[in-house]
């Protein structure tokens, strides 16, 4: 008789168990839960096994090979999509002319399958269904059977109120050919859903053999946990080779464990290494892992070459994924989930679980606000429990303005925001959708406390950007991010009382009166005027649509509008898409003779220039243009660039006797020194200007009259004004270098470079040589270094990226 084995399920439940490695192949004791099938496969005389495959193959067949190992033969059969459990038989047995007795990959059970095969010729049954009892049957099929074994009820997976029995489908069968038959060629089609049902009904010969012995279903966390124990107790048949067993736990081939250790009820896999002093309860510890002294993880799984720090505390239910690092002193709450290949850094305490994010520092914020994959890291109740720690740190009856883009799920997380900030007695101005710049506005023009952004991320279609303003729309400060994160991390944030609740008011219409006049009073003073341009102007299917014409309509501009309505689904533009828009206004501006072109980025604070020819101006040179434009206005002004920015800036800065201050490259960097007095213009090379005259933030919007009031006054075209630009030669690289290495370069660099000129750190490393400059700054997530590097020729900027990426690379070698 031949034996199918169902072995292609996702294993979801069990996430992050299963990211990298199929169900059927998660170690029990140190071997795979199918090796426990095959083994009883092959005690009960099933030589000729066929094996369904269908998630992650590859490994199970690299791991069973032919059978001969095992002392039977496997075939393989992979479904080339998802038919079901019965549809996968069918699949794989389409022909099949003698019985077979199906049993799923996910069990594990030492029940004797000779009895079965008694039972089941005995009774002549078309299709014998192995039951077993558990004390809790919701998860499973509920079975009734008559005296004779013959099965009167079948009710897949019940409600409470629909509970029958505590005899429950066991997921091994014993099927004739013509049960078979019953089943549908390449349909989605299920035993306990369809097959079964269909036979009962039919009043076809249908039995349950109920089975005494060992059984478990590895479908939960808690199974897998709970099955290691059982066996460890003694509770069922399976045996554990005596020379790894010690007196508290289960000790893998090539594991070392440290003196002064306490290990009780555990089970520690292959090549592991458990440091001096720590301490593990009821622990499950796959291979090549390392555990660091002092470490204490009670009722833990660690799967798969992970790193735990010393002294770091891992809580009860915790399950961490294959390849994490988890630092020194870190601190992970109990029942909390941490997929593969995360990076939690030292002294952090993880209160959420980590799904797919690359890193879980001791930082919610980067240079985007939180950011996160919707749904999956940033969910509505991730949101709701951000807006109460955020409405916290302000207090009740604080007004807060929040604004956000067009996207249905920019929308859903929005309302969980408010949601939160409502919860701690905080009130809301709704200005719903709208541009990032007029939510800043409004901050200020509400005289609100502080307010919130919420976006569909403009380069990755997959995540949402939560941007947070304080009270003069700027981004948050560093001080008040981290509040809001120990108010996050610790869940400490009080409750209002019911009468307490926020309130929610509607002011968008008076807060974008209010910008549009705020703009047009600015210009005034400026002394600009009404133009004749005619400008072709992308909106990127963005908010400012529905507000920049309105204010332009009093600037006498002529404008070619694309993209002038709003779409949510073209908000986010990979590369390719960006060039494609690009490329697309280059092409009206050139056939219809425009002075110049310019894309808003979806948010509205940043612009991207062409010029009458049709040619893409460089974000450098727009940068020097837009300076440019500054210090010509004001002979003698101070205006700001970032510390990577070309040098350039300087040159036209002493041609206007202006001065030019560098800030930090970080947005927030940017904006507290376009608050300081004296500075008439920030900007950087991503299409990013400041006025702050105006407003200490980032406006597209205002950029746009700026450029084409300077171009009316002057009458002169954009490509004079780029050609006029001193020649920018200025590189950028990224040199790999782990976390823990990061620091430990820094100082060396500093240390040991030689022929130096002089170094600057306002923001990274800034070396000097001569006019020639090499900036080092650190990934704030990333495991690499940026380099910069600015020089008189291509020749020579490439040889000192060179030679410095050569300097990090030695120094990171001998790190350790």
């Amino acid at each position: 008789m031949k034996a199918v084995i169902l072995a292609g399920g996702l294993g979801t439940r069990l996430h992050p168990l299963t990211i990298d490695i199929p169900k059927p192949m998660v170690p029990i004791l140190n071997r795979p839960l199918m090796s426990y099938t095959v083994e009883l496969l092959a005690k009960y005389g099933f030589t000729d096994i066929l094996a369904l495959l269908y998630h992650q193959p590859k490994i199970i067949k690299s791991y069973f090979g032919d059978g001969k190992k095992f002392g039977i033969k496997i075939e393989y059969v992979e479904a080339a999509q998802d038919f079901g459990t019965a549809g996968a038989v069918k699949f794989a047995c389409p022909d099949i002319a003698e019985p077979i007795l199906v049993i799923s990959a996910d069990l594990l059970t030492d029940i004797n399958l000779t009895e079965v095969i008694k039972f089941h010729r005995r009774k002549q049954a078309l299709a014998t269904m192995v039951l077993t009892r558990v004390e809790n049957p919701l998860p499973y099929g509920i079975v009734v059977t008559r005296d004779n074994g013959r099965i009167k009820n079948f009710l897949e997976k019940p409600a409470w109120s629909e509970v029958f029995s505590d005899t429950i489908n066991a997921g091994i069968y014993l099927l004739e050919p013509e049960a078979v038959r019953e089943i549908p060629l390449r349909r989605l089609f299920d035993f306990g859903h369809d097959l079964f049902p269909k036979l009962l009904k039919e009043r076809r010969p249908l039995y349950g053999y109920t089975a005494s012995g060992y059984w478990c279903d590895i479908g939960k966390l808690e199974d897998y946990s709970r099955c290691h124990f059982e066996i460890l107790d003694g509770k069922t048949d399976f045996k554990i080779a005596e020379e790894r067993k010690k007196d508290q736990y289960l000790l893998g081939a090539g594991s070392m464990v440290a003196e002064q250790t306490e290990i009780y009820r555990s089970v520690i896999g292959g090549n592991c290494k458990i440091g001096r002093g720590a301490f593990l309860r009821e622990c499950i510890v796959w291979d090549s892992v390392e555990i660091g002294p002092e470490a204490r993880l009670e009722r833990v799984i660690v799967t798969n070459d992970v790193k735990v720090g010393p002294n770091a505390d891992l809580g009860e239910g915790v399950v961490v994924g294959a390849g994490t690092e988890i630092g020194a002193e870190a601190r992970i709450r109990p029942f909390i989930k941490i997929w593969p290949r995360k990076n939690i850094e030292p002294g952090a305490s993880v209160s959420r679980s980590m799904i797919w994010r690359e890193r879980w520092t001791r930082s919610l914020f980067d240079n985007f606000g939180v950011t996160g994959i919707c749904n999956v890291e940033i969910t509505p109740q991730f949101a709701a429990a951000l807006g109460a720690a955020y409405g916290s740190t302000l207090g009740k009856n604080t007004l807060l303005a929040g604004s956000r883009d067009s996207h249905k799920a920019s929308r859903m997380i929005y309302r969980a925001l408010v949601s939160g900030v409502m919860s701690v007695g905080a009130n809301l101005a709704n200005l719903e959708m709208a541009p990032i710049p007029v939510s800043r506005y409004g901050v200020r023009s509400l005289k609100a406390g502080g307010g919130f952004h919420v976006r569909k991320s403009p380069f990755d279609p997959e995540v949402i950007d939560i941007k947070f303003f304080d009270a003069d729309g700027m981004d948050l400060s560093s001080a008040a991010e981290k509040k809001i994160e120990r108010l996050f991390f610790a869940e400490d944030y009080p409750r209002a009382m019911i009468e307490e609740i926020g309130e929610i008011t509607y002011p968008f219409h008076r807060v974008t009166e209010e910008y549009r006049e705020g703009i047009l009073a600015y210009l005034d003073q400026q002394g600009t005027q009404s133009a004749s341009l005619k400008v072709v102007i992308d909106y990127s299917f963005g908010a400012a649509a529905q507000i920049f014409p309105y204010i332009l309509g009093a600037g006498g501009l002529n404008v070619i509008a694309l993209g002038a309505y709003i779409d949510a689904g073209r908000i986010t533009k990979d590369q390719q898409a960006f060039e494609y828009s690009l490329r697309q206004m280059t092409n009206i501006v050139k056939s219809l003779n425009a002075d110049f072109g310019v894309m808003l980025d979806t948010g509205g604070e940043k612009i991207f220039l062409c010029d009458e020819k049709g040619r893409l101006i460089d974000g450098n040179i727009a940068l020097a243009i837009m300076a440019r434009l500054a210090l010509e206005a004001k002979p003698g002004t101070s205006i700001a660039v970032p510390v990577k920015e070309s040098s350039v800036i300087e040159k036209l800065a002493r041609r206007f006797q202006g001065r030019v201050v560098r800030t930090k490259n970080s947005f927030r960097g940017m904006m507290e020194l376009a608050k300081a007095d004296k500075i008439s213009f920030v900007g950087e090379n991503q299409g990013g200007y400041i006025y702050p005259d105006f407003m200490p933030s980032f406006d597209g919007m205002l950029s746009v009259f700026k450029l084409v009031d300077y171009l009316e006054k002057n009458k002169i075209k954009l490509s004079d004004l780029a050609a006029e630009i001193p020649k920018i030669i200025l590189l950028q690289r990224e040199v790999p270098c782990s976390v823990e290495d990061k620091g430990l370069v820094m100082r060396r660099m500093l240390d040991e470079v030689q022929g130096v000129e002089r170094v600057e750190m306002i923001d990274g490393l800034k070396f000097w040589h001569d006019d020639d400059w090499v900036l080092i700054m650190l990934d704030a997530v990333r495991p690499i270094i940026h380099l910069y590097a600015e020089a008189a020729s291509p020749k020579a900027a490439e040889s000192l990226i060179d030679k410095y990426a050569a300097g990090i690379g030695s120094l990171r070698k001998g790190a350790r």
